[in-house]
């Protein structure tokens, strides 16, 4: 029994290592079970106040769950053997506002003036639906999760602005009541749906077509279920063109040691 516990304390580090080596580039869903996976914005120190502002204005899509020192790639309260240069499966590097590399190491990228933010992900609380007994298809299917765009705005603060980026589940009306219970224990990951059904009153235009990750099927009998989107920030990037960031690439998450169970309000 020992032994189990501390495997299971060890899984991010586990998988840290291993997205290091270079021995896996996926989608980071359903890896690390119990442990908090987090999204990544990188920005020059110029930036990170605008930021930090832009996040605190909008806590649904982007809850920050730690701000890394200038320069430094560690998140001590986030995992002792973590760097973020290495640590994602897949980056996106940004220059104005253009999406111009997606590699699985940023380390001769890195500058002194880089602050980087972890940012609540809804991977984290997909493990509380799958124990209540709700499918959550992009993993039955193992894809990434489907992510739309919306015509919703973000608060704007400082130069950042953009829409809500939403990820979609898709639910059983029943099912769906009780996600909205399961996942408003989680504020810091999304917390509750930010909508449910008619994709088309949130700009929505085809279900079928993310605009990241990978499409799912929804039976006739189920709803679209969406949450804010810790992708959310890459919209604000493509629309305010800073010179030069990184961001995770969207499925492919930090694996923290942090406790799912840690995040729960309840």
């Amino acid at each position: 029994m020992d032994g189990m516990i501390e495997t299971r304390g060890r899984a991010g580090v586990v998988q840290r290592h291993r997205i290091r080596s270079g021995a896996f580039s996926g989608p980071t869903s359903g890896l690390a079970p119990g442990n908090v996976q987090a999204n990544l914005v990188i920005l020059p120190k110029a930036l990170a106040h605008d930021f930090l502002r832009f996040a605190q204005a909008n806590p649904r899509p982007c809850p920050v769950l730690a701000v890394s020192e200038a320069g430094s790639p560690a998140f001590p309260t986030l995992g002792a053997d973590l760097d973020i240069r290495t640590d994602l499966p897949r980056y996106r590097v940004w220059r104005d506002g253009e999406l111009v590399a997606e590699p699985t190491d940023v380390t001769d990228l890195w500058q002194d003036d880089l602050v980087s933010f972890a940012i609540g992900c809804s991977f984290s609380f997909e493990e509380a639906l799958i124990e209540d007994g709700i499918e959550v298809r992009h993993i039955a299917r193992d894809t990434n999760v489907p992510m739309y765009r919306t015509n919703i705005p973000c608060v704007s603060a400082g130069v950042f602005q953009g829409p809500l980026v939403v990820s979609m589940r898709p639910m059983k009306p029943a099912d769906a009541i009780r996600a909205v219970q399961i996942t408003s224990r989680f504020p810091s990951v999304h917390g509750a749906p930010v909508h449910l059904g008619m994709p088309h009153m949130i700009g929505i235009a085809d279900i079928d077509k993310p605009d990241y990750g990978d499409a799912v099927p929804i039976h006739a009998d189920e709803m679209p279920v969406f949450w804010a989107c810790g992708v959310t920030p890459q919209a604000a990037i493509a629309q305010i063109k800073p010179p030069f960031c990184i961001t995770h690439a969207p499925g492919c998450m930090l694996i923290t040691d942090l406790r799912n169970t840690s995040l729960s309000a309840l």
